[in-house]
Order: C-alpha cells, then sequence, then structure tokens
C-alpha cells in the first residue's frame, strides 16, 4: 500500500487507501460486523503506514480510541487517534501524520499526550476517559500502548464510585435531549436513549467489575442498530445519526428489509433490549454503591446479580438480607421484587401476575432474576384464567405510573405475550403520525396508566383499565382497527374469564372508543339526534361513563395535540346532555332468597342473642397449577343482632387476620317469631402465607363483639410497629351520595383504593356518624374498592340532603 509523504506543505496525492476504501464499502458480499472490522483493519493498516513513513521514533504508538478503538468502524465514522509518547519529540511528528488524513476527506479527531498527560485528561473529563478505556494499539512501541491500557483501566476501577454516578447523570442528561430511541419516528441510533453510546456506557459499568449487564441479546440488538447505521452512512453519504423519514425506505432496502415500518421495528426492538439492558444494570450499579457507602456490605454477595442464583432468583442465604413480604410468594428485598424462598412458579402459574402486581402497588420493579426465574418455569394460565390472575393483571395497570418498569420486565423476557398472544402483533408497531408519540403497543399502555388516575369515576375500574390496555389491539390487523380490537377483545376478555355481560362492555368500549370524539367534533351538539346516536351506542349511564373515561385517557396518552381544553368541553358537554338523557337510580344486584344455611344462622342469633358464624374454604380449579386443590380465600357468613359498630369491628377483625375482603354484603333478614338479625356474607383471602384457623378467627370474632378485643387498638399497634414501605400514588377516595336511588334508604358510594382496614375504616366512620347500615354491596376490583351502603338514621328513614352530604364528607376525611 503506496501512502502520502509526510510533510504538511505536500499536497494530497491519491493513493491506495482511498480505492481499496470504496472496494470494501461497494463489496455486496460483506457487511454488518464483518465490513465494520475490516474497515477497521484497513484504516489500521494506513494509519501504521503513515506511522511508519513519519519517521516516528521508538517511544511513540498510534493509538485507537473510542469507536475505533472498539474496531466499529462505520462507513462515516470519525477516526479517534492518539499518538503517545514516553519523552520528547519532533513537534512537525504529528502533522506529518495528521495532513494526509486531512487530506484524505476523513474526519479526524487527534491527540498527542504522554502517559501522564493522558490520566491526567481522563481524569478531569469524563468522555475522554470513556474513549480511552477502548484504547487499540495501532503502530509504535506495544507496550506503551500496554502501559496506557492497564494505567486506565486501574484508574477507572479505583474511581469507580465517583465516576459511576457522573456517568449515570451523563446518560440521563442525554435521553433528556435525544428522547427515547423506542418510540421516535425520526430516531437518533447513536445518542437516544437505548442507542449505541447506552451499550458503551455498558461497557464501561462492566469494565469496573462492579456489575455487568445481562448478556442476553444485548450483542444482538446493538450489532442491529450499528448494521443500520452503516446502511444511513452509505445512502445518505453523510456521518449521520439520524435515521430521518425520507431515508428509512432507502435504508430499509439497503438492509434487504421488507419496507420502513419493518425497519423501524426492528430499530425499536434492539433499542428496547439495550435499555431494558442499562435500566437493570444502573440499578445493580446502585445497589453496590450503597453498600459500600452506606451498609458496608460484602460487595461478593451482590456485586454479579445476573447468574440466574442469588439475589432475586429467590436463593438467598437465610439472614443475609431483609426480606419483608408483599403478596403470597413474593417479598421485598433491596428495593425491588423477588420471590419468596419457598415460591414455586412451576406449581403457580398466577405467580407472575401476583409479582408483578404487587411490586408496581409497592412502587418497586421486579429483580432481574426474578423475571428470568418466572419467564423459564411458570407455566401457561389455564384458560380461562382463574379469577385471581384477572385480578392481579388489575392491579397491575391500576398502579398506574409504576406499572410502567414493571410491564417493562416482564415484557423483555417474554411473559406479556404468552399472557396475552395478539400483544405481539402491536409490539413495537410504529404510528406514522405526528399526533402519536409512542408505539402502539407503548401507547396501550400508557392509555392505561391514564385510565388509573380516572378510576375514581366509574363504577367498574377493573373494565376501564382492561378496555384502556386493548382499546388499538386491532392495530396489528388489516381493516378498521377499531372493527378489528372488537372481535380480538371478545376473544381475549373470555380467555381472560370475563362473563359475557363484561366481555359484551369491553366490546362495546372498544369498537366506539373513538365515537366520542368524534362525534363532539363534527357533528351539531344542540342536535338532538346527536344525543340519540350516542345514547344508542352506549345504552347506558355506566357504559357513558366507562367510555367518556377511556376517551379522555386514549387522547391524553396520544400526545399533546391529541387533547385540548376546547376537545375536553366539546366532549363534556356531549357526555353531560347524554348521561341527563340517561340518567336513572343506581341499581345492585339483587341479594336473593337467603340460603338454609343462611335462614340456620339468623334463627341462631335471634334466639341466642349473639353472633352465629359459618366459615368455608373454597377452591377454585385450576388456578395453582395442576392440581386445583390449593385454598384460594373464605367465605364467612355472620349473623347477629343488629348493634353499633357492627360492620366496622368485623372488617377490622378481618384486617388483623390480615384477610382482604374480595366482596361482601350486608342485608337484614326477619326470622319467624324473633327481632330482625343483620347478615354479613364475606369473600376473603389471605394477602400472603396460609388461611388463619377458623376457630382462631371465630374466637377473635366473639372476642371484639363482646368488647374483649380492642380492635382498632391492635390495628394502629401493628401499623406502628410495620416499617414503612414506599408506596404508589393513588387517586384520592371519593364518597358521594347517589341522589334518588333509593326511596327507603340513603345510598353513599365509596370509590378507593383497596388497603388493609379499608373497610374498618369506613364502618367505624358511618358508625361515628350515628347513622345505620342497613344494606351494603362491596367490591373490590383489582387494586379499587367500589362499595355501596344503604343508609338510615336511628329511626329507619333516609338521611335530609344535607345531613346525607356531611356523611359522605365525614367518611371521605376518615379515608384521606
Amino acid at each position: 500500500m503506496t501512502t502520502t509523504e509526510a510533510h504538511p506543505s505536500d499536497p494530497a496525492r491519491p493513493d491506495d487507501h482511498g480505492a481499496a476504501r470504496a472496494r470494501l464499502l461497494a463489496d455486496p458480499g460483506l457487511g454488518g460486523a464483518a465490513r465494520r472490522t475490516a474497515l477497521a483493519r484497513l484504516t489500521d493498516g494506513w494509519l501504521a503506514g503513515l506511522h511508519r513513513d513519519a519517521g516516528a521514533p521508538a517511544g511513540t504508538a498510534l493509538v485507537a480510541v473510542g469507536g475505533y478503538g472498539r474496531g466499529e468502524l462505520s462507513p462515516r465514522s470519525d477516526l479517534d487517534v492518539l499518538l503517545l509518547h514516553d519523552g520528547p519529540i519532533d513537534p512537525r511528528l504529528p502533522e506529518r501524520i495528521w495532513y494526509p488524513v486531512w487530506d484524505s476527506g476523513a474526519a479526524l479527531d487527534h491527540a498527542v499526550r504522554t502517559l501522564d498527560e493522558a490520566r491526567a485528561v481522563a481524569a478531569d473529563d469524563l468522555k475522554a476517559q470513556l474513549g480511552l478505556l477502548d484504547a487499540r494499539h495501532i503502530a509504535g512501541d506495544a507496550a506503551l500502548t500496554a502501559s496506557l491500557r492497564s494505567t486506565l483501566l486501574a484508574d477507572w476501577r479505583a474511581g469507580a464510585a465517583g465516576r459511576l454516578p457522573e456517568l449515570q447523570q451523563l446518560c440521563t442528561e442525554r435521553a433528556e435531549r435525544h428522547g427515547e430511541l423506542s418510540f421516535l419516528l425520526e430516531p437518533d441510533l447513536k445518542e437516544a436513549r437505548g442507542g449505541l453510546r447506552d451499550v458503551v456506557a455498558l461497557k464501561a459499568i462492566a469494565a469496573t467489575w462492579l456489575a455487568d449487564a445481562p448478556r442476553d441479546g444485548l450483542e444482538a440488538a446493538a450489532a442491529r442498530l450499528a448494521d443500520v447505521r452503516d446502511a444511513l452512512h452509505l445512502t445518505t453519504g453523510r456521518a449521520t445519526e439520524r435515521l430521518s423519514l425520507q431515508d428509512q425506505d432507502q435504508v430499509a432496502a439497503r438492509l434487504g428489509v421488507l419496507d420502513a415500518d419493518t425497519l423501524l421495528r426492528q430499530v425499536y426492538e434492539a433499542a428496547r433490549t439495550i435499555t431494558y439492558a442499562s435500566d437493570v444494570t444502573w440499578r445493580a450499579v446502585d445497589r453496590v454503591l450503597a453498600a459500600r457507602s452506606n451498609r458496608g456490605r460484602r460487595l461478593s454477595r451482590i456485586a454479579f446479580p445476573f447468574s440466574g442464583t442469588g439475589r432475586g432468583s429467590g436463593a438467598v442465604a437465610k439472614g443475609a438480607v431483609e426480606r419483608r413480604p408483599l403478596a403470597e410468594g413474593v417479598v421485598e428485598q433491596d428495593g425491588e421484587a423477588v420471590l419468596a424462598q419457598g415460591a414455586r412458579p412451576a406449581q403457580d402459574p398466577v405467580l407472575p401476575l401476583r409479582a408483578a402486581a404487587a411490586a408496581a402497588q409497592a412502587g418497586l420493579t421486579v429483580a432481574y432474576a426474578t423475571v428470568r426465574r418466572l419467564a423459564a418455569e411458570t407455566r401457561p394460565l389455564p384458560v380461562p384464567w382463574p379469577d385471581e390472575a384477572r385480578e392481579q393483571l388489575i392491579t397491575l395497570l391500576g398502579a398506574g405510573e409504576a406499572c410502567l418498569p414493571v410491564w417493562e420486565a416482564l415484557e423483555a423476557e417474554g411473559l406479556i405475550t404468552r399472557l396475552l398472544p395478539d400483544w405481539e402483533r402491536v409490539r413495537c408497531r410504529p404510528q406514522r403520525n405526528a399526533v402519536h408519540r409512542w408505539t402502539v403497543d407503548r401507547h396501550l399502555i400508557e392509555t392505561a396508566v391514564r385510565a388509573a388516575a380516572m378510576t375514581r369515576r366509574v363504577a367498574r375500574p377493573d373494565l376501564l383499565l382492561v378496555a384502556a390496555l386493548l382499546h388499538d389491539i386491532g392495530k396489528g390487523w388489516p381493516g378498521d382497527h377499531s372493527e378489528a380490537g372488537e372481535v380480538i377483545v371478545r376473544d381475549v376478555a373470555a380467555r381472560m374469564g370475563f362473563d359475557k355481560t363484561d366481555t359484551d362492555t369491553l366490546a362495546l368500549l372498544v369498537r366506539h372508543h373513538l365515537t366520542l370524539v368524534d362525534t363532539a367534533t363534527r357533528r351539531d351538539p344542540d342536535d338532538p339526534a346527536t344525543v340519540d346516536a350516542i345514547t344508542k351506542v352506549v345504552g347506558t349511564l355506566p357504559h357513558l361513563e366507562l367510555l367518556h373515561a377511556l376517551t379522555e385517557a386514549d387522547a391524553t396518552a396520544t400526545g399533546p395535540a391529541a387533547w385540548s381544553s376546547w376537545r375536553a368541553s366539546l366532549v363534556g358537554n356531549l357526555v353531560a346532555r347524554a348521561a341527563a338523557r340517561l340518567a336513572g337510580g343506581v341499581s345492585h344486584p339483587p341479594a336473593g332468597d337467603p340460603t338454609a344455611e343462611q335462614e340456620r344462622l339468623a334463627v341462631e342469633a335471634a334466639r341466642t342473642g349473639g353472633p352465629a358464624l359459618s366459615l368455608h374454604a373454597h377452591t377454585e380449579t385450576g388456578s395453582t397449577g395442576t392440581t386445583g386443590t390449593e385454598p384460594m380465600g373464605v367465605e364467612l357468613t355472620l349473623a347477629i343482632p343488629d348493634r353499633p359498630g357492627l360492620l366496622g369491628t368485623v372488617a377490622g377483625v378481618l384486617a388483623l387476620h390480615r384477610l382482604t375482603v374480595r366482596s361482601a354484603s350486608l342485608r337484614e333478614l326477619d326470622p319467624i317469631d324473633a327481632d330482625p338479625v343483620l347478615l354479613l356474607s364475606w369473600t376473603v383471602a389471605a394477602e400472603y402465607g396460609e388461611l388463619p384457623e377458623a376457630a382462631r378467627l371465630r374466637a377473635d370474632l366473639r372476642r371484639a363483639l363482646e368488647g374483649s378485643l380492642d380492635v382498632a387498638r391492635k390495628l394502629a399497634e401493628r401499623d406502628a410497629a410495620a416499617p414503612r414501605r414506599r408506596g404508589i400514588a393513588t387517586p384520592p377516595p371519593v364518597v358521594s351520595v347517589a341522589p334518588g336511588a333509593s326511596s327507603s334508604a340513603t345510598i353513599l358510594e365509596v370509590r378507593a383504593h383497596d388497603a388493609p382496614g379499608l373497610l374498618h375504616r369506613i364502618g367505624r366512620a358511618l358508625d361515628a356518624a350515628g347513622v345505620r347500615v342497613r344494606t351494603a354491596h362491596v367490591s373490590t376490583l383489582g387494586a379499587d374498592a367500589v362499595d355501596a351502603f344503604y343508609v338510615t338514621d336511628a329511626e329507619g328513614l333516609p338521611l335530609a340532603a344535607d345531613r346525607a352530604v356531611q356523611v359522605a364528607r365525614a367518611v371521605q376525611e376518615a379515608l384521606g
């Protein structure tokens, strides 16, 4: 290979390097990593010749750094080169090397330094230090290059505790400037979050020996982004990193990809892999640095949390770390949700959803090793899903913003598409519309996040959340996505175990999720036919409330241009008119005739004047693996002569036993020839661990009703002793009076975030207000409680309007 003369005043003249480089880039059989490596080797030979021809003396070395140092040379990449020396050199030596490079038209980033100078620059400039970590020998004194590498790596490891937070801040600021590569229509392949810069950061973290990134798919993802960048350089002839819309078709064609959408989807998938690896790795770094500075733990125990056993997998040395229960089979450890030591994923198909829901509700994420184990060992859910699985999905979605990192962790290991096979068609699917800021799948989960803040507006928050998650699921199919989505959601809802009525509601919401905004913005709101069209679609007031909330959640999750105060007012006005047309009383399912067991308990309570109890553990077939024999809950029936504070007292005892109320009803029975008694029917489940013994629960109920057990004090003592756990911000509780809903009682509706002791606090507040609960309907839908209490005054009459408002306000304050 012929090289140019070294003197800076000589004109550039043709050499073999340019021709060889052109032939290499034009070779149709050479591409990807092989071409980048070949290009780096070709450049190495050229620069080595320039170093030799420049008469470089002993004690100098030409070193490649940065991307060139890693051997990742794209067609238009800069050449990052360092001339390293250990003593005085001819001042003209660097120019004799650099000028031929400049004359060739190559972009050159150069420096001339001694080893001490290189160390000093690295100490002052983090970006320079990162580039030097990839130092690779090209020519000259190899021992000098080796000394540079070993010295700088030692410095990097010694200063990791200070440098890694600085690097993390650098990555955060870059992400804020350039956005997330996974969702941008014109992404920066290098600088955006999830791009090639983050791959460099992960390698730098690994070089500290403190933590390492999850490796599955990471190398392939980085190679895919590099391939796209190469094709972009060759297509545009420029050193650009931004994959603009006008270039995407040509880049796709050069890579042999079907079309630009397929290209973007591949880019997004690669970026998500890198982003997830970054998130996992930075959490590991945070734990290690916290252990060093605050707790003094041995680093060897937590430095490499990706081996499949150890931290996060459930295999933890007894007493090594603090573990706090979150749910059955799930505990909190080091700020993450991990599996309890006794958890058996292979025997518990609901465990992934239970772990995810518990983590999100606690404001945590699921540990990497835990998600890996769940993906590897958990068996598919039976069809239809067990009730618990559906409830846990709704609880996960109801966590709002805290759902996002948990969802991403499940998706990274394929658990989402295993639960929802139709998700694969929308996963990473781009939306070529400037109004949309997200891919289809991320838009769906973002809509659910926004719907979680609106759960107090609807009587069925569970249906709102599921409809939000699935409303655009039809975009993965041909034709109108609303029509396709209706068909898909009927199948998905049936698999999830929703009954026909709820399935029909979900199908209506998905089919018409654009109807309100389209009608409000395109039709005359004063035309009676406009309101008639809406009422005909929704049919009922609860459906209208759900569709209104879904419409707003969908629009606000789309982007700033999709929702405005003007559109909100148009939709709100239309909804108000339709609601007035549909207005009617609040209805609840009739209690039905009492069973023989309930009548027996009522007679016993009336005869003895004390409580009559019946407890029955029940199972849910197929929900816990192949046997289907594990107890899933307790049905508790209590008959007792009415007395003040009854509801709150019984609910408090259940809370003491860590039982959560899934549903409950309270009504009055009139045994023959006896005074009326109250019948409380409960369905409860254990928060975690085993169900309490029936005899112990019965004894505590009797003691509480007799007054020898102070339930409120016991609950307060337990709460005070428990460590404070961070949780998510939830919408505030809403307590309202249902106007004109009953002629014999006042109905108070309570919508709140479910929490231990919630029903106990409601009961105490109603008792303190001096009202009598005649009938109650209690439901827990995911993480939301939706309750209705039929209350009267002491004489058994409905409350006066102002009194009803006062009671509602008192209950809301008690829950605040």
